[in-house]
């Protein structure tokens, strides 16, 4: 199998970055953007630009959708949703 090659790419800021992917991420961008408080700050950078890409930006929109929904965005994965249970469980709530 080969490995996908990085290619440069630079953000609408103007930061450069490689990327293998078509993936547009930037991750200066994404580490200015990082809240420093709730579930979203304790999630890496592709598990919350998936969330809040899906509009899914608070525990309580969250506890609308099942695990299964969850992990079928991209950028989410297995190792997000602990993460995601332990806050939904602070707050009372839990996926659907």
């Amino acid at each position: 199998m080969r490995l996908a090659e990085k290619r440069l790419k630079v953000c609408e800021k103007g930061h450069p970055f490689y990327k293998s992917t078509d993936c547009p991420s930037c991750p200066t961008c994404d580490q200015e953007n990082k809240p420093s408080s709730g579930f979203l700050s304790k999630l890496s950078s592709p598990a919350r630009n998936a969330l809040v890409h899906a509009g899914i930006d608070t525990l309580e929109k969250l506890s609308m959708y099942t695990e299964k929904d969850i992990l079928k965005l991209h950028g989410i994965g297995p190792a997000s949703l602990p993460i995601m249970r332990s806050s939904l469980k602070e707050e009372g709530l839990s996926f659907k």
